[in-house]
């Protein structure tokens, strides 16, 4: 039998509309899928990447790890929203020694909390030790080339600590270690290119939760622009319980397709579709644009599309209408071994894109970074 690595963690993605729960065991033949579910969350006891219902959404973990029998009590969990800023920043070069201190001064322009009120996380996307190439260079070019071995890119990570403190709680009140926290983005960077095995490329990234939209661009293995914006599912469900006077229950059942309704209410429904997607699609045109003006070398290759929202009728289409790149589904279990008597591959295929968050995760390893 295969042993298992001892620093595997179960990948948790705390959604404001349902718990994803995802653990993969690293075997000597692969990645294998060990466990895969997921649990409804009720109305507003998350929102927006704000827990607003602990002991409720610590009752839906419980429950979640209880169902599939899981032992390991080791979870990495991520958040997303207004309270994490991720930004890819340009800065002088500098020693090692001094890049924590001078990042730390860098960061206050970019974040609108107050810097104590948050977490800081940095990656160095270029190396302060990276040899000067502009040196023996002439005239402008050279010149040109000598400012630019000056500086350095660094991706900067800010999360509130009352959000960190938070999911930290809620993930000890379950009765498990927190042993990670990760940026939702990154989880499904991660997910995408395990699966795919791509690093190479320009690539964006959407995410349509209930109550977020994640957009994530992607250039040879680096994020180059992330936004989240308050579009998503739980939009549609709101409209629909306004327009046909329903419960959040009902409306959830009529915007899946698991209510009948009648032609009038049909076209009712389309419109409601077509609006919302038009103001998703307009969003994403929105940053994709802002990327072009900011990176006019950059050319995005294709979009790739996940998240519970995403198969609202008609959506995907529009947005390779509208946007003119190749839009692809999310798929995160490609890359790893199924047994079938376990998991049903047809429920594996449509639930797919909604589970990049928690694969991503749970393919994240104790001691990373």
């Amino acid at each position: 039998m295969p042993v298992p690595k001892k620093n595997q963690l179960v990948g948790l993605d705390i959604g404001s509309h349902s718990i994803k729960l995802v653990e993969i065991d690293d075997t000597k033949k692969g990645l294998v899928l060990k466990n895969f579910g997921i649990i409804g969350m009720p109305k507003d006891s998350i929102m927006e990447g704000s827990i607003k219902e602990g002991g409720v959404a610590a009752s839906a973990i419980k429950t979640l790890f209880k169902n599939l029998n899981v032992k390991n009590k080791n979870v990495a969990v991520s958040i997303s929203g207004f309270s994490v800023i991720v930004k890819k920043i340009t800065i002088p070069k500098r020693e090692e020694s001094e890049l924590e201190t001078s990042i730390h001064e860098e960061a206050e322009q970019y974040i609108p909390f107050d810097i104590s009120d948050v977490n800081l996380d940095y990656e160095i996307l270029t190396s302060p030790e990276e040899e000067e190439t502009g040196e023996k260079a002439e005239g402008e070019e050279g010149a040109e080339e000598k400012k630019e071995s000056d500086i350095m890119d660094v991706m900067l990570v800010a999360a509130k600590k009352d959000i960190i403190e938070d999911y930290e709680s809620l993930i000890q009140l379950a009765g498990l270690n927190p042993m990670i926290m990760d940026v939702d983005a990154f989880a499904i960077q991660n997910a995408y290119e395990n699966s795919s095995g791509k690093t190479s490329g320009c690539y964006a990234i959407i995410n349509v939760g209930a109550e977020e939209l994640g957009i994530n661009t992607i250039k040879d293995g680096v994020s180059i622009f992330t936004r989240d914006s308050s579009y998503g599912g739980s939009q549609i469900t709101d409209a629909i319980m306004t327009k046909f006077n329903v419960s959040y229950e009902d409306a959830e059942n009529i915007k899946l397709g698991g209510t009948k309704i009648d032609d009038k209410q049909k076209a009712a429904l389309e419109e409601i579709f077509t609006t919302m997607i038009s103001g998703w699609v307009q969003e994403i045109k929105r940053a994709l644009d802002f990327l072009s003006t900011t990176y006019p070398d950059e050319s995005i290759e294709k979009i790739l599309v996940g998240g519970g929202a995403y198969r609202i009728p008609g959506f995907l289409k529009y947005l390779e209408m509208e946007t003119e790149i190749p839009v692809e589904e999310l798929n995160p279990f490609a890359s790893l071994q199924i047994n079938e008597k376990i998991f049903d591959p047809e429920y594996l295929s449509y639930i797919a894109p909604q589970a990049a968050v928690a694969v991503g995760l749970a393919l994240r390893s104790i001691g990373d970074k």
